[in-house]
């Protein structure tokens, strides 16, 4: 019976991709000897908060999602991040491929609020598989599907998220706003004469402020 193990073994940014996108280096190995035809390859990619420490100024930071530091006993539980598929090429032992982690901007995401707010060190991913292993020999095929209780962890480098979003939105955050806010906000720019948004918003703020 064909068998399959995983491990993330790296990860980096795509610095050829159309969006913000993370490779995640993955292993795949054949433990019983038995060659891999293909593999249509199916992950769940999941944040596990629980699997790390933070420091005050991250705390504060992800007290949008988890509350106090006092509640995080109940409210630290695992946000989905992303579903990737990938076609494997047929292999005998062990292969690496790439899996494609798609990044976003996007607030109303609790994952993506998550990896914004942490500073340093690794993110805890929790990668849960499933697909379709092609085995056989000549003039035969075998369908197999890949185990349910097939995972593997693993710490992606806050750094390697960051240059991902940079390489697209260097020094730049996005913030969706609904239609009407969107207008108010354009006519108060055109009114006042300014050249960006950043001056309208800080003066805004600093109006709020005062």
């Amino acid at each position: 019976m064909v068998d399959l193990d995983f491990t993330c073994v790296d990860s980096e940014a795509d610095r050829y991709a159309a969006t913000p996108t993370v490779l995640l280096k993955l292993k795949v190995t054949e433990t019983t000897g038995t060659p891999v035809h293909a593999l249509a390859l199916r992950c769940q990619i999941r944040i596990e908060p629980i699997r790390r420490r933070y420091d005050d100024e991250e705390a504060d930071a992800l007290a949008d999602l988890f509350g106090d530091r006092s509640r995080w006993g109940d409210t630290l539980k695992p946000l989905q991040l992303a579903f990737v598929t990938q076609m494997v090429p047929g292999f005998t032992g062990s292969t690496e491929v790439d899996l494609q982690l798609p990044c976003s901007y996007d607030f109303d995401v609790a994952a993506n609020k998550y990896l914004y707010a942490v500073r340093e060190g690794g993110v805890p991913l929790l990668l849960l598989f499933n697909g379709t292993i092609f085995t056989g020999r000549a003039g035969t095929l075998s369908v197999t599907p890949v185990a349910w209780q097939k995972e593997t962890s693993y710490a992606l480098p806050v750094p390697v998220w960051r240059e991902a979003m940079d390489l697209h939105f260097p020094g730049a955050a996005w913030l969706k706003l609904r239609r009407e806010t969107f207008d108010k906000l354009y006519d108060y720019r055109a009114r006042e004469a300014m050249t960006g948004w950043d001056d309208a918003i800080e003066r805004l703020l600093k109006e709020k402020l005062e």
